[in-house]
């Protein structure tokens, strides 16, 4: 039996999770025919056979997560040569190891304390050490805690294990948490010389050209493992977008060189692509900047989260009326509110606060 694996998605990605089938066992199809439609780095894609044959063996189901390397499917023939790629087993084998040697953040800095019986009645209850809050001498945990423990887990029912775009955004937190030293500094723009139709994120995007103009560090990646950094001459923005299946970052390729109506289209055109699903995969990849427009759903200021390799994201808050000093008498004005969060590794507080200033002075432009 030929044995075909999963194959190197590209951008050092090394799982994927089975979405669909579109072959089934005793198939006869083609070269290049859609074999499988995987889910990584929040998209969708269409993975083709290699080669022409019928299907012997499907590895795994929809739902279930693969690592790079790891067999999917098997077609009558002659075995061949096995690839370079390690086989690693199903999700839920990935899960349970995880599950032994999570990074525990309430005992960061000195080892979970149970005696032996205590470890042995915690795995009777399936029941993570690193979730116990200890009551005994010295920090350690006593069967009552796990027991506690225990108890309220069997009332609040099992846990969902995150899948696609939940749990990629799981692991880029977790990375931008332990690596990034974020900065962040607020202030807001006057834009009260807006017309009524004002595009908004158009204006924004805008904002973001004239902000990496005054600095270009901010439009850069960082390499953390050499300490060098790439300033990057085009602007490439990643948008965040909100929807039910978790959080996605397609990017606006290129800009500072697209008029108005050809951002406004290609932000129409990439919302609907996320909606579907269908967004190609090099889409959600290579921004150089993002951005955030959480005010359209609520909240005025923010610590957004700077992702590596990036360096900077400027998050925009809600559009409100304040009273302001105009001309020595108090004025009501409309306002946007805008958080820029910062890799402080790399990008000076002078750097940061000069880019959210030609931010806020282009915002302010009636024009």
């Amino acid at each position: 039996m030929k044995i075909f694996k999963l194959p190197d998605l590209g951008e050092g990605l090394q799982e994927a999770e089975v979405v669909e089938w579109h072959v089934s066992v005793g198939d006869e199809i083609a070269a290049d025919q859609p074999l499988v439609s995987v889910e990584t780095a929040k998209a969708i894609v269409d993975i083709p056979s290699p080669f022409a044959g019928r299907v012997q063996k499907l590895y795994c189901e929809a739902g279930k997560v693969v690592h790079v390397g790891a067999p999917l499917v098997g077609f009558e023939g002659a075995a061949e040569e096995e690839d370079a790629g390690t086989v690693v087993g199903e999700v839920q084998v990935g899960r349970e190891v995880r599950a032994e040697a999570p990074a525990p953040v309430a005992h960061a800095g000195g080892a979970i304390r149970a005696t032996p019986a205590v470890r042995a009645l915690a795995r009777q209850l399936k029941v993570e050490l690193e979730m116990v809050t200890p009551s005994g001498p010295d920090g350690v945990i006593t069967t009552a805690d796990v027991q506690r423990v225990a108890k309220i887990l069997a009332e609040v029912g099992p846990a969902e294990p995150l899948r696609g775009v939940r749990r990629a955004m799981a692991q880029n937190m977790a990375l931008a948490q332990s690596e990034v030293a974020a900065a962040t500094v607020i202030d807001d723009a006057n834009i009260h010389a807006w017309a009524a139709d004002a595009d908004v994120t158009v204006r924004l995007l805008r904002a973001l050209v004239a902000g990496c103009r005054a600095e270009p560090a901010l439009n850069a990646w960082y390499e953390s493992h050499t300490m060098a950094r790439r300033l990057v001459s085009r602007i490439d923005v990643g948008i965040a977008l909100d929807l039910p299946e978790g959080l996605f970052v397609p990017v606006m390729r290129d800009v500072a060189n697209r008029d108005p109506a050809d951002l406004r289209a290609g932000l129409d055109r990439m919302r609907a692509d996320v909606q579907a699903r269908r967004i190609p995969a090099e889409e959600l990849r290579g921004n150089t900047i993002t951005l955030s427009n959480f005010g359209m759903i609520g909240g005025k200021y923010a610590s957004p989260i700077v992702l590596p390799p990036t360096v900077a994201i400027l998050g925009a808050g809600r559009v409100h009326e304040q009273l302001r000093p105009v001309d020595g008498k108090p004025a009501v004005r409309r306002v946007l509110p805008l958080s820029l969060s910062f890799d402080h590794r790399v990008v000076t507080g002078g750097e940061a606060a000069r880019f959210l200033r030609a931010v806020i002075d282009d915002l302010q432009r009636g024009d």
